[in-house]
C-alpha cells in the first residue's frame, strides 16, 4: 500500500491500482487514461531524497509525495528516514545515460551536495548525497549506460 500526498490530500493505493491506468509516453511527458478520464502529465522535478514530485497535470502544478509501506511505519514509529538508515552506496534509481560526475574521489561532500546528473527519458535528474561523507569509490564514468539499481558512487 502507498501513500501520496498532494497538496495536503492524502491518497491510498495499491501496484494494481496503476497497472490499470493506460499510460502512452507523449512528447510532452505522459497522457494517462482511467476510464473515461484523459489526463496529459509532464514530470518538472523529482527529489529521490524525499520521495517528492513536482508535476504539471493538465496544465496546473502539483507537489506529490509518496509513502511505501516502510516510509509508513518509520512515521508511525516516530523515526526519522536519517535516523533509522545510513546510506553509504549511491545506486542509479532508474535505467539511464551518465551525463556528468560531478565530485571525484577523496572529495568531502555533505548532505544534498550534487553527485551525478543522469539523464532518463529526456530529463536530466541530479542525484545528491542523502548525507554527509567522504567520495571513497566512483563506479560508473560520464557517458556510461547504466540500468536500475547499478552502483554509482560509494561514500565513506
Amino acid at each position: 500500500m502507498y501513500k501520496v500526498t498532494i497538496d495536503n490530500h492524502e491518497f491510498e493505493f495499491q501496484l494494481d491500482d496503476i497497472k490499470q491506468l493506460d499510460i502512452i509516453e507523449s512528447n510532452r511527458g505522459l497522457h494517462l487514461i482511467d476510464g473515461n478520464l484523459s489526463q496529459e502529465m509532464t514530470l518538472l522535478s523529482c527529489d529521490m531524497d524525499s520521495k517528492t514530485l513536482v508535476i504539471d497535470l493538465n496544465g496546473k502544478e502539483f507537489t506529490a509525495t509518496i509513502a511505501d509501506e516502510y516510509d509508513q511505519l518509520v512515521d508511525q514509529l516516530g523515526f526519522t528516514k536519517e535516523s533509522a538508515i545510513v546510506i553509504k552506496d549511491i545506486k542509479a534509481p532508474m535505467p539511464g545515460l551518465v551525463l556528468d560526475i560531478v565530485v571525484t574521489v577523496g572529495q568531502t561532500v555533505e548532505k544534498g551536495s550534487q553527485l551525478v546528473i543522469l539523464e532518463a527519458m529526456k530529463m536530466e535528474n541530479v542525484l545528491k548525497s542523502p548525507t554527509d561523507g567522504v567520495i571513497k569509490e566512483i563506479a560508473v564514468t560520464k557517458g556510461d549506460a547504466v540500468e536500475k539499481g547499478q552502483l554509482l558512487i560509494v561514500l565513506e
